[in-house]
């Protein structure tokens, strides 16, 4: 099992695929025993893809003590140390967008170009759904809750409508945690949420100097349109690409992963 332990942490990481090296950073809850994963996309055929889960999450250590946005961006700094990298791509999605904003403020030199995937920047620029406010509702009750904020699309009137396809979606998105029983797992979330609640990088945005594309579904509840333009606007020269899709554009629209891999060759 690779592990690195780095000065302020143990992280549980993973590599595979040749190519230039890029840094995957994941969402809410990332954990790389879910499946399939960033490993089984063709990123992991273009590129030298490393990946892990983040402090608190998965088989990563889990300290019981506030976690900042400036800890995870010294995490992945940390980890491409470990792996011998001065330097990489990275593409952040959701939260992991959140944390790679912070390592390219924090880390210029180690970012040669991001890709800020369903992200936000916070503050004034405009935040992402505010999870830790429906850390309460497990279940049907919070799968019900998220499904039209995930893609705007699946509204009431379009549940009622396609009934097969709601149910199945409910049963997917409900689906119970196998690893909820371990230990610090539901503490581990509840501080990458804590983090995640106070994110705010606008107003160091501008000073981001490499190439950035900011990739956007055009029906994401969570990571808002208007949020990705204001964030595009903010940031100098970024390139702000549209996928047919919600929160989840990345799967649902198959044009997206071919153009943020190539915006990452360069």
């Amino acid at each position: 099992m690779p592990t690195a332990k780095l000065p302020h942490i143990e992280l549980y990481y993973e590599r595979a695929g040749e190519g230039p090296p890029l840094l995957f950073i994941s969402g809410t809850g990332g954990d790389l025993r879910n499946k399939p994963n960033v490993f089984d996309g063709p990123l992991a055929q273009t590129f030298d893809l490393l990946a892990y889960d983040q402090r608190g999450l998965g088989r990563s250590e889990k300290p019981d003590h506030p976690y900042s946005m400036a800890d995870y961006a010294d995490d992945a700094a940390a980890l491409m140390d470990h792996v011998g990298w001065p330097s990489a791509r990275v593409i952040g999605v959701s939260f992991g967008g959140m944390v790679a904003q912070e390592l390219v403020l924090r880390h210029p030199a180690r970012v040669e170009r991001l890709v800020l995937a369903c992200t936000s920047p916070g503050g004034a620029g405009g935040a992402s759904f505010p999870f830790h406010e429906i850390e309460h509702l497990t279940g049907e009750a919070r799968a019900k809750h998220l499904i039209p904020v995930s893609d705007t699309r699946r509204d009431a009137a379009w549940a009622a409508g396609h009934p097969e396809a709601y149910a199945q979606l409910l049963a997917m998105t409900a689906a119970p945690d196998r690893y909820a029983g371990e230990p610090g797992r539901a503490m581990g979330a509840r501080r990458q949420l804590e983090a995640r609640a106070g994110h705010d990088t606008w107003e160091r945005l501008s000073r981001i100097a490499c190439p950035v594309m900011i990739a956007a579904g055009r029906f994401d509840g969570i990571a808002l349109p208007a949020t990705q333009e204001r964030m595009a606007a903010r940031i100098p020269g970024a390139e702000l690409r549209w996928f047919d899709g919600g929160h989840m554009f990345m799967i649902q629209d198959r044009a997206a992963n071919a153009a943020i891999a190539a915006f990452l060759r360069g």
